[in-house]
């Protein structure tokens, strides 16, 4: 039983995607209202799962099925998948707002979150660290408006790719461009540190 919830857990990511594909495939067969509970279902089977896996819950996961239950039984009541489909959208814009808001507000969620576990010593600059989270939160509002603009006028079949694994492709070349950054700024941050050094003598 053990092993098979280590494999479940190595494979979680993939278990995320079964209510956006279930979505699509009920939506091409069965009334949009019909798709909208199996995507709810699904969603609420995705949480099972991670508790199981994960031994808990986070609060974006249990945040997300709400807003998925509340779209759902809209787009029941509605007959109308749009509802649904706004789910990544809204979520999206939503993490971003959060993230931006912490930024606003303190040294940022990353860098707390960083600070509580690191040496303070190890930690990276607080300004670097502030401009990355500023450049995350951005990434997940411009990827919200899209996904909300996919919900209305792409197909279903593109919305749950770009939901699915066209997200997940999107974050790698963000990632990979944002790490070409950091070294960058790091590098231009020690110059920096060094010539204030310098004209101290």
């Amino acid at each position: 039983m053990g092993d098979f919830i280590k494999g479940m857990s190595k494979h979680f990511f993939l278990i995320s995607f079964l209510p956006a594909v279930f979505y699509w495939y009920l939506e091409s067969y069965y009334e949009p209202k019909i798709a909208a509970v199996g995507g709810v279902l699904l969603a609420l089977i995705e949480i099972i799962f991670e508790k199981i896996c994960m031994k808990h819950v986070h609060s974006i996961s249990k945040a997300n099925f709400f807003l998925i239950f509340f779209l759902g039984t809209l787009s029941f009541f509605d007959n109308q998948g749009i509802w649904f489909k706004l789910q990544p959208g809204i979520t999206g814009i939503g993490i971003g707002a959060f993230l931006m808001f912490k930024v606003l507000t303190g040294k940022g969620l990353l860098f707390e979150m960083m600070e509580s576990l690191s040496d303070p010593r190890k930690m990276p600059p607080l300004e670097i660290m502030t401009k990355f989270e500023t450049h995350t939160a951005l990434f997940f509002v411009g990827y919200g408006v899209f996904m909300g603009l996919v919900a209305f006028y792409a197909t279903t079949g593109q919305w749950t790719f770009f939901k699915t694994i066209g997200f997940y492709l999107v974050s790698i070349v963000f990632l990979l461009i944002e790490l070409i950054w950091l070294k960058v700024a790091m590098r231009r941050w020690f110059l920096r540190k060094n010539e204030e050094m310098i004209k101290k003598f």
